[in-house]
């Protein structure tokens, strides 16, 4: 018993100084896994802890399930319209890209070692990999936002790419022992890595989408925990099958965080709280694991080897994957700065120790070297290396936020917590001019510590939360009401929106985007009185309920027909679609989820 107590001293202890750490991250710009593992060399036997550490098996072990909660996260935090954009230049980093790196890297190790060619390139594949939970911690807190398709490169690449790592390592691994005889095995086990992966990924994904919006749970906090059982599901399944579990878990988060997951925001916050709680315990365990000494004694060596893998390997395997799918100079610079290393390569360096293979000791030194230098100048510097190449911006404000309401679990609806962008179409504007959509209805106006009751003359300022009630389809068109910069999912193509008939085409118009701008004291009722069935790109008809109008996007061909028969009929017609000039809009970029739609509603 007093052992279990001093145990859960020590590690309460190590966890808390490493929360603590995360502060002075922040405010020193240093990377949080650097300062993690800063923690755990400081307790560790050569630090002032004189915490004895040396097994690597334990290592390994917790050092893959941490692994897998830390893709799971990120996975369910990658939208599917980033993995749309980015998959075809992260899946050639992850393949070809980590080989060249891999290859030119294990060439210098092996001169620069004096080691056989075969221990020179199995050192190459061990850190050949761009490390998932170095880049997810240092992109989320980099206080930058990256050109949408370059950093879901980066964040897809370093999701995707430890099949091809853990390839190469079990592979040469196995040629260093004696226990891979022939090539073959080495392809079967590569198509095995990325193949099962996959479909076990994908598979797992869906049933767990599936079973989590059924589940029906009466308490909330079991979410959560479906979740990451379904996550570990993924990876040990592939896993058993001869796949990549790695691959396997980070596919599987994509699939349920681009569902309908119900308790999405308690979900995600438990989970990123696990991802955290997995980052911490796995880099203080890593820096327990190192020995200062030997750090210091490979240093030389290890320096030149970091210098060879970031100036050389990285930045010609990136051009070499990358530059076909038209990426630029500067995209290519910053993929290759952006190739952190961390935990995975000091996981995988572990396998030649726990294999017997000669010199193995040495190897590990050498990468968690390697792997310090890094740390510290590529994350150090990933930010400034963004706005000197001129592609970062600064963030975004916080999304915003959905609340969740035990009760309306089964319900089409969520309470949105919306924060007024400056720029945002409803700043300045009072309640009763916003001319909100049926299914869209404001609850409180929060405006720093005081709560303000919503009437028809409260008027919203930059910075107010406002809390509304909005139904599943609407939320992507208040989202763009509320900020237009947003990244958000597209509108359904066959979306409906109803408004009370007293709601004027100036107001539709001022929020929206409608194309009617001469008609701006009119009524919806005005014109279904008239018989119009179209305006623009919109038809106009009876809503649901007598005091509502519905507008429903018309097929442009119909649309078009007519309103050239009623131009020809009636020459003093209001025109029915405007130029964007004419609403004293600047043109629109075309949108191939909406050609033909107003400004607002085809982002």
């Amino acid at each position: 018993m007093p052992s279990v107590a001093a145990g859960m001293l020590l590690v309460g202890a190590l966890v808390a100084l490493g929360v603590a750490s995360s502060r002075v991250s922040a405010r020193l710009g240093l990377p949080v896994l650097v300062l993690f593992m800063g923690v755990g060399m400081a307790a560790g036997s050569e630090g002032l802890g004189g915490v004895p550490f040396e097994d690597y098996g334990l290592a390994n072990a917790v050092g893959t399930v941490a692994l897998a909660l830390i893709l799971f996260d990120g996975g369910l935090q990658t939208p599917l319209a980033s993995v749309r954009a980015a998959w075809r230049p992260a899946l050639a980093l992850s393949t070809i890209g980590v080989a060249l790196t891999a290859g030119l890297t294990g060439l210098a190790a092996a001169w620069v070692l004096g080691l056989p060619l075969l221990h020179g390139m199995l050192l190459g594949g061990i850190v050949g990999s761009t490390d998932a939970a170095a880049v997810f911690s240092v992109l989320r807190s980099s206080g930058l936002t990256l050109p949408d398709r370059l950093g879901a490169t980066l964040e897809v690449e370093s999701g995707s790419n430890d099949p091809m790592a853990l390839f190469l390592t079990v592979g040469l691994t196995g040629l260093a022992v004696g226990t891979a005889h022939s090539a073959g095995s080495l392809a079967v086990l590569f198509a095995l890595q990325f193949g099962v992966g996959a479909a076990v990924g994908l598979g797992v994904g869906r049933a767990a989408s599936w079973a989590v919006e059924r589940a029906g749970l009466d308490a909330p906090g079991l979410y959560p925990v479906l979740a990451a059982a379904f996550g570990l599901m993924a990876f040990g399944g592939a896993a058993v099958l001869g796949g990549s579990g790695f691959l396997a878990v980070y596919l599987a988060g994509i699939v349920l965080g681009n569902g309908r997951l119900v308790f999405r925001r308690g979900t995600l916050l438990v989970l990123d709280a696990a991802a955290w709680l997995s980052q911490i315990a796995l880099f203080i365990l890593l820096g327990l694991l190192s020995f200062p000494s030997r750090l210091l004694a490979v240093a030389p060596e290890g320096l030149v080897i970091a210098l060879v893998l970031v100036f050389v390997a990285r930045p010609l395997a990136v051009a070499a994957s990358v530059l076909p799918f038209g990426f630029g100079t500067r995209d290519v610079a910053f993929l290759s700065w952006g190739g952190l290393k961390g935990a995975v390569p000091i996981t995988l360096a572990t396998f030649p120790l726990l294999a017997g293979v000669e010199g193995a000791a040495l190897l590990f030194d050498v990468v968690f070297f390697v792997v310090l230098v890094s740390a510290l100048a590529q994350g150090w510097s990933l930010s400034a290396v963004a706005r000197w190449l001129g592609i970062g911006r600064p963030a975004a404000p916080p999304p915003s936020v959905r609340v969740e309401v035990h009760a309306l679990r089964h319900l089409n609806g969520d309470v949105v917590d919306y924060t007024v962008a400056p720029s945002a179409r409803v700043a300045g504007q009072t309640l009763r001019d916003l001319a909100l959509p049926d299914g869209a209805a404001v609850m409180l106006v929060v405006r720093g510590e005081a709560v303000v009751v919503p009437r028809g003359t409260t008027a919203l300022r930059p910075g107010d939360h406002v809390f509304m009630a909005v139904r599943t389809d609407l939320q992507p068109l208040m989202d763009r009401l509320f900020d237009p910069d947003a990244r958000t999912p597209p509108l359904a193509p066959d979306l409906a929106v109803e408004f009370v008939r007293t709601t004027t085409f100036g107001q539709l118009h001022r929020f929206f985007g409608l194309p009617a701008p001469t008609w701006s004291e009119r009524t919806l009722a005005d014109a279904l009185g008239d018989d119009t069935p179209h305006l623009g790109p919109f038809m106009l008809a009876p809503g649901s309920e007598p005091d509502l109008a519905r507008l429903t996007v018309a097929p442009v061909a119909a649309a078009t027909d007519e309103a050239a028969e009623a131009d020809d009929s009636n020459p003093d017609a209001a025109p029915h679609d405007p130029a964007p000039e004419a609403l004293g809009a600047e043109p629109e970029e075309s949108d191939p989820d909406g050609p033909g739609l107003p400004p607002l509603l085809s982002r």
